[in-house]
């Protein structure tokens, strides 16, 4: 397709000598001898580039270039205007015009001037795409698995990336939700933007107000100068509030009129100021539990529940641990400056039959430590600890009441009813307990492994 151009002047003349010149060239071409009415056909019309004069009745030319950059601050513009004014050319060209002509110019000059415009666009916009990819390919790669359910999360994050809904990630601690909010950026039309992250666990809840939200010079004590809140350095691009459950119901307030409104108000200032950010957000607690007990409110949670993605844990998908082996072995062997480490057979079974409650990450630390504490030339069971080794999971806060069962006694136990109601039909309990048959097979094998008789 050729490329679209529109041409405004208020000379008639020079709109009929452009249109000529440039349909010989190839160019589809569209003139305009009124400024105003130009604003109205740029919006509507996609064109590759726009030339216009600088000196016009209605609009002039630099006032143009900035009601067109308004909405598209990456349109190609060149202006024209005479010799003796270069000054307001450089001007615009300080406000975003790509290039500027001289009157009388010769028509090489036009077409040599039009064609790298043109051409330096099209560089910028194809540099633009390709780093969006590579972003996202990295960011997709980088949360490892190719076992089903993994399969199935990375599909949802690539259909769900490019709409500009709230996004809920909900997952125990270590499963990679920051990976994941990482690629829905990435591959989302605010790739180019900033991707602004926030851990709300981990700050005070007298300082994630001023955090988020900023504050003005003297709000309160040691406001020794304004601040801008995060949500105003993500403008543009995607805000991730990661441990939203750990927010207070006063800031939760405010996040619900941040949705509502699409504004903030900084602390000690009187005027909202409009924000144009997505939000992800991420859990590890059970907000329609949280929302019962009254410690999360209902209209936020419905407001952040947009799309929901569930991320497995790594008991539920253990096909990729060998993967995640190989990748963290690599990892920290060439990190530490160690010689790379083969791993022992049968090590993956023994680390598939460990419940791994830390997930993605706990299975990173072990590799990490095993590689530093290994003097042999391959990884064994015995480079791992006891509870590993055995596949029991450590009490995180002692010696465990021993009357009170364990949650994988508690699965254990459910899985085997579910599958009694369903007369030992393993595609029907599977349905049941919504997840993947061979993900049933491989609870069921692991429940084996630890001794549970399962009746059929």
């Amino acid at each position: 397709m050729p490329h679209k151009i529109i041409v405004i002047d208020d000379e008639e003349s020079m709109c009929s000598f452009m249109a000529i010149m440039l349909h010989k060239e190839g160019y589809d071409v569209v003139t305009c001898t009124d400024s105003s009415l130009a604003v109205e056909k740029i919006k509507d019309g996609c064109f590759d580039l726009v030339i216009s004069d600088m000196m016009m009745p209605g609009l002039s030319g630099i006032e143009l270039l900035t009601e067109v950059k308004k909405d598209n601050p990456n349109q190609p513009f060149i202006v024209m205007t005479a010799f003796a004014s270069v000054e307001s050319a450089i001007d615009a060209m300080r406000k975003g015009a790509s290039d500027y002509l001289t009157k009388p110019f010769k028509v090489d000059e036009i077409k040599i001037t039009i064609e790298k415009v043109i051409s330096h666009h099209q560089v910028v916009i194809e540099n633009r795409s390709l780093k969006k990819k590579l972003a996202l390919s990295e960011d997709l790669d980088s949360f490892i698995g190719v076992s089903g359910e993994v399969t199935k999360l990375k599909d949802m994050i690539r259909q769900i990336a490019r709409a500009d809904s709230t996004v809920l990630l909900k997952g125990e601690s270590g499963t990679g939700k920051d990976l994941l909010a990482r690629a829905i950026h990435a591959l989302s039309t605010r790739g180019s933007g900033p991707m602004i992250s926030i851990n709300c666990a981990a700050i005070p809840e007298t300082l994630l107000e001023s955090e988020l939200f900023g504050h003005g010079k003297g709000a309160f004590t040691g406001a020794i100068k304004a601040k801008d809140g995060l949500f105003k350095v993500a403008q543009g691009g995607t805000f991730f509030l990661d441990e939203i459950g750990n927010t207070s119901l006063a800031i939760q307030v405010k996040l619900l009129r941040v949705l509502e409104e699409r504004r903030i108000t900084p602390i000690g200032e009187t005027v909202p100021i409009p924000i144009d950010v997505r939000l992800i957000c991420a859990t590890n607690a059970d907000l329609e539990s949280e929302v019962k007990s009254g410690r999360f409110r209902a209209d936020l949670f419905y407001r952040l529940n947009v799309i929901p993605i569930s991320i497995p844990p790594l008991r539920d998908r253990i096909d990729d641990i060998p993967l995640l082996v190989d990748h963290f072995v690599e990892q920290f062997c060439s990190k530490h400056g160690v010689t790379k480490k083969e791993v022992a057979t049968g090590l993956y079974e023994m680390l598939a039959t460990y419940a791994w409650p830390g997930n993605v990450r706990e299975l990173e630390n072990s590799i990490e430590r095993a590689v530093l504490f290994c003097t042999e030339n391959q990884l064994t069971p015995e480079s791992f600890p006891e509870n590993i080794r055995s596949g029991k999971q450590e009490s995180i806060v002692g010696t465990a009441d021993p009357k009170t069962p364990t949650l994988e006694s508690i699965e254990s136990a459910y899985i085997q009813w579910v599958l009694q109601q369903s007369d030992g039909n393993k595609s029907k309990t599977a349905r049941k307990l919504g997840i993947d048959t061979s993900t049933l097979y491989r609870k069921l094998d692991r429940i084996r492994k630890k001794g549970f008789e399962i009746k059929e």
